[in-house]
């Protein structure tokens, strides 16, 4: 089991995503984003609470099946849409554990499923989470070694656009129920198909190749329930 938990970006990525996390954080308390939380639904510390934890849950791994593979890689970092993925270093693992990242889907999914209940906005999400969803599947790529990546930058902003033009109110909540559910979905559960043959000894869903966009969508949507709580 232990080797399956690893941090799934190379360290110089992973502490960039650090980073911008504390930078949040200083933002916050100064008031600069004062607005944020209120607009999400979440007091300022259970928002806080849950991207910190889904920075340290992308180290944790359940695994859910196994896919046989003839050889895997081990212990590599490997590149990807400009970012740099680890492998772990497994040993005698002569197959593909498909597993779920803690950080990267189970806490996007939960809160998630929160921000629909909370804020309502059942339609505007699904709409939004479609567009994100196809554009995801779309731009989707099979890595060796990583399983499904796709560049990370493309569900946040994709998610903020079409929330911003299919949600009234509530823009935020809209962008991270679709920029997550949208990533998870359309790279990497319509392309568990794909996973055969790439030699990849853990692919994880909501980890390596899609837990950086997961997370920088969660950054957008608070600089968005700023904007849209100032304006």
């Amino acid at each position: 089991m232990h080797q399956l938990q690893y941090i799934p970006l190379a360290l110089p990525f992973f502490l960039f995503l650090v980073g911008l996390f504390l930078l949040l954080v200083v933002l916050i308390q100064i008031h600069v984003l004062q607005y944020a939380y209120a607009k999400l639904g979440l007091s300022s510390g259970t928002a806080l609470f849950l991207l910190f934890a889904s920075l340290i849950g992308s180290y944790f791994n359940i695994p859910v099946t196994e896919l046989s593979e003839r050889e895997v890689m081990s212990g590599r970092v490997i590149s990807a849409f400009g970012m740099r993925y680890v492998v772990p270093v497994v040993v005698d693992w002569p197959r593909t554990v498909v597993a779920v990242n803690i950080g990267g889907a189970v806490i996007p999914g939960v809160l998630s499923l929160y921000l629909l209940i909370k804020n309502r906005v059942w339609a505007p999400a699904v709409i939004a989470t479609a567009f994100v969803t196809i554009a995801c599947y779309l731009l989707a790529q099979p890595v060796p070694g990583i399983g499904i990546a796709i560049p990370s930058l493309i569900p946040p902003m994709i998610a903020a656009v079409v929330a911003l033009v299919v949600a009234r109110s509530n823009v935020a909540a809209v962008a991270y129920v679709s920029g997550s559910l949208g990533t998870l979905i359309g790279a990497d559960l319509l392309n568990l198909g794909r996973l055969q043959g790439l030699g990849a000894p853990v692919v994880s869903i909501g980890g390596a190749g899609t837990f950086d966009g997961i997370f920088l969508t969660g950054i957008l949507a608070v600089l968005l329930a700023s904007i849209s709580g100032r304006a």
